[in-house]
């Protein structure tokens, strides 16, 4: 499996068994490369933030991709409706399909930024069965995963916090993504506080921006 990082929550996933497949996380507008990355099967959304999903592109990026399949949260539903693009609400439990690639879906809301502020749905995903994007929401999956994609800075979380989720999950690799708020010191330092207090048996890896890495 590669794993590119196009920044901040964007991420895509390629498998080459038993059929070629690429599916594309998060391509907001914090993320840049992800429109020129080549042929994708499949788009994923986590919640209707425009750091998650930037309706400036993906209209372009879902007409290059004829048949692509597209997997959101019922918060992306009506803007994505609203440029005819054809998707597949996942609620809790879902279980559906990118090809071969199993998604199952973790759904629930948002991590609350404040009080005063309305709240919107958010899905996690568990792609393949081994790697898991929970997109702005600290909810731990039923079960195990090999790769955690876990947010490292944003108005609604603390460090603390990732690196407590960090722990539940306990993945074989940690990848930092939603960092794109932090200043490079402090993304330094949280990727520091990850390798210091995750598990031990946990590998910190840190995406080099666009280059496709074997994990």
């Amino acid at each position: 499996m590669k794993i590119t990082h196009f920044g901040h929550a964007c991420v895509q996933l390629e498998f080459d068994t038993p059929e070629p497949t690429r599916v594309l996380i998060d391509p907001g507008t914090y993320s840049q490369g992800f429109d020129s990355s080549g042929d994708i099967e499949g788009l994923l959304f986590t919640h209707a933030h425009p750091d998650h999903i930037d309706m400036e592109r993906v209209p372009a990026l879902a007409k290059a991709n004829p048949g692509i399949k597209v997997v959101t949260d019922s918060g992306c539903t009506t803007i994505l409706s609203d440029h005819e693009i054809a998707h597949h609400v996942a609620a809790d439990g879902d279980i559906s399909s990118v090809a071969s690639v199993r998604i199952d879906t973790i759904a629930g809301e948002h991590a609350t930024i404040h009080c005063d502020m309305p709240n919107v749905t958010n899905n996690g995903y568990v792609i393949d069965e081994r790697v898991l994007h929970p997109g702005d929401a600290f909810i731990k999956p039923s079960g195990s995963v090999q790769v955690l994609l876990l947010p490292v800075g944003g108005p609604w979380m603390k460090v603390g916090e990732a690196i407590d989720y960090l722990r539940a999950v306990n993945p074989q690799v940690v990848i930092p993504i939603h960092q794109a708020g932090l200043a490079p010191i402090h993304q330094n330092l949280h990727y520091t506080l990850l390798r210091n207090l995750g598990p031990a048996s946990c590998e910190v890896v840190v995406l080099e921006h666009g280059v496709a890495t074997t994990i």
